[in-house]
């Protein structure tokens, strides 16, 4: 309960103060395919949340169970989807500062190459799939790490600026659960425990994303059309745009 009130307060929706709004000259067609990215990031998403939960699902079937072991022996075409997933929104999402988008990119990289290193250096020759072998080898989390912090990163932004409370208990679950594994301070039970809450609120999370409008995915995307004019350009608009201040304050 505790953590449940300290996410709803630290990610209230924030008052902060936007880009400048910059009136560009025939900026609607640079914009006419954002609700389409906009699709396709949300759709990322899905796809990412879809494939964890039915991943996940296998931890809480009985081993004997059909649909478990359809589900492990295709665990490994999950993992690549659900990362796959999560790459797409990745290179679609909306973030103001670009050093952090890339940031969060670059991580997601380094987990994709960490896991496929890990899948056929050591998993695939042991004969077991990616992430039994991660279950089985909490020291694997560091190779396939990145991934998921670059997954929190998401869920933390989300949360910070939509002020969405099932984002916001992601943003602590997700790394607590792979610290717990990797450390060994985190018994079974509470794995499982844990897992079934993020397997919930990531469905939750995505499917609550196509509840938005679409503007909340585009932002305001003027101040980035702004700098990609050429200079002349840039020069004749701030020009036009500093005309029309001093006739306003005429």
């Amino acid at each position: 309960m505790a953590l449940l009130l300290a996410s709803s307060t630290f990610f209230a929706p924030l008052s902060k103060p936007r880009p400048p709004k910059i009136p560009l000259i025939n900026k609607t067609s640079s914009l006419r395919l954002l609700p389409s990215r906009v699709i396709l990031y949300r759709s990322g998403l899905v796809t990412a949340a879809a494939s964890f939960v039915i991943a996940g699902s296998t931890a809480f079937l009985p081993d004997d169970a059909f649909l478990a072991n359809i589900l492990k022996q295709n665990i490994n075409l999950l993992y690549a989807l659900g990362a796959g997933g999560l790459g797409l929104s990745l290179f679609l999402i909306h973030i103001y500062v670009t050093e952090i988008k890339r940031t969060l990119q670059a991580l997601w990289a380094l987990g994709v190459v960490g896991s496929l290193a890990t899948f056929l250096s050591l998993a695939q020759p042991v004969g077991e799939s990616l992430p039994q072998y991660v279950v089985d080898n909490p020291t694997a989390v560091w190779f396939i790490g990145p991934l998921f912090a670059a997954l929190t990163g998401l869920v933390f932004k989300e949360g910070l600026c939509y002020g969405k409370l099932e984002a916001g208990v992601l943003t602590f679950i997700i790394p607590s659960i792979l610290l717990g594994h990797l450390t060994g301070l985190m018994d079974d039970g509470l794995k499982l425990n844990l897992l079934g809450v993020w397997m919930v609120l990531f469905g939750i999370f995505a499917a609550r994303k196509f509840t938005q409008p679409i503007k909340d995915d585009i932002g305001d995307k003027s101040v980035f059309i702004f700098n990609a004019l050429p200079e002349k350009e840039k020069k004749t608009l701030l020009e036009k745009l500093g005309e029309q201040s001093l006739s306003q304050e005429d």
